[in-house]
């Protein structure tokens, strides 16, 4: 699958796309468990082609973060502030530095 073709799916394909793609790869690793794979490379290029699937969901999840409204862009900041300690505490982070430089982008913008 080639990251072209991923920029001409919609929303919901890419969630179709996703989904089946995890199930091949469940398959693949039963496969693997029980019998002998033809080609074990399969697993990489399954699980490559997930990353590439959810680097286009991020991109385009990104793309739309500069369109949010305040409220829901407040919202955000503080949901991710709250999140700051304990696991997962450094993607809380910078997802809140994200956040906080748009707004602050946009209260400079109004002034």
């Amino acid at each position: 699958m080639k990251s072209t073709e991923l920029h001409g799916m919609s929303d919901e394909q890419l969630g179709l796309t996703i989904r089946d793609l995890e199930k091949h790869l469940f398959q693949l690793r039963f496969q693997s468990a029980t019998d002998r794979l033809e080609t074990p490379s399969e697993i990489r290029k399954a699980k490559r082609d997930i990353a590439r699937v959810k680097s286009e969901q991020r991109r385009r999840e990104l793309a739309a973060l500069p369109k949010v409204s305040d409220e829901v862009l407040a919202k955000g900041i503080a949901d991710w502030a709250a999140k700051t300690d304990g696991p997962g505490k450094r993607r809380a982070k910078r997802s809140l530095a994200r956040l906080t430089a748009i707004h602050e982008s946009r209260l400079k913008a109004k002034k």
